[in-house]
């Protein structure tokens, strides 16, 4: 597990304000994108100092951050020992991506007629930050930039609260499937999505718009279905 960048925050896409996260905000970003990665696996119990040295940083903002996800429901405190990961079920997993499939590829779709056109191409790098992390396998950092991406995307249409409801369903996400993906060599095809999304959209292609996001988003469920078939390679 890679160490956290605490100074890293992105570009300044209009999903992110202009106030710089805190040191803890940071470790808590790279802790929900380990989680969704599928690198803090549901049951394991992990205590501060250990995840703070995993991630290279101090036990006390790797606590306080805990405490942040605790609260989010993404993990329990365990007294004496830690925090345990969460489970969640197939059927949660399928809600989330059905809720999210409802809201992101309409109105990701409508960005086509609607979004600024400069606004659009300052999210070029983010998407070319997914595509390297993929190639890097660094999947921490892509689970941080895809987060980004569509965030800042979503951000475009002016709906704030969507914005908020999107970003909690992705948090709860699981992307069990990554980890083979990168084996595979297949992360990066996937990751290029985000460029092709953003073509069809400065293309102004409302209908290549919503044919990539509802391709994309159905990798999302192939994604953490992932898990069983991973587990079952995995040597016990």
């Amino acid at each position: 597990m890679r160490a956290v960048n605490v100074h890293a925050t992105g570009p300044d896409l209009p999903v992110l304000g202009s106030k710089k996260p805190s040191h803890r905000e940071r470790v808590a970003e790279a802790l929900r994108a380990a989680l969704i990665a599928g690198e803090l696996r549901p049951g394991e119990v992990h205590s501060a100092p250990g995840l703070a040295a995993r991630f290279g940083v101090s036990a006390t903002p790797v606590r306080e951050a805990m405490l942040d996800l605790a609260k989010e429901g993404l993990v329990d405190t365990v007294p004496n020992k830690g925090f345990r990961v969460t489970a969640v079920s197939d059927r949660q997993l399928d809600e989330y991506t059905h809720i999210r499939s409802l809201i992101e590829i309409p109105t990701t779709a409508g960005l086509a007629t609607t979004a600024d056109t400069a606004a659009l191409k300052a999210l070029r790098p983010v998407a070319e930050e997914i595509v390297s992390s993929a190639a890097a396998g660094d999947l921490i950092a892509y689970v941080e930039a895809d987060l980004r991406f569509h965030l800042g995307l979503l951000a475009l249409a002016g709906n704030a609260h969507l914005v908020e409801v999107v970003r909690d369903l992705r948090r709860r996400s699981r992307l069990y499937g990554l980890t083979a993906l990168v084996e595979q060599g297949r992360l990066e095809a996937s990751a290029e999505e985000h460029l092709e999304l953003l073509d069809a959209l400065l293309a102004r292609d409302e209908e290549a718009v919503r044919a990539v996001m509802t391709r994309h988003l159905g990798h999302v469920r192939g994604l953490w279905a992932a898990r069983v078939s991973e587990a079952a390679a995995r040597p016990s």
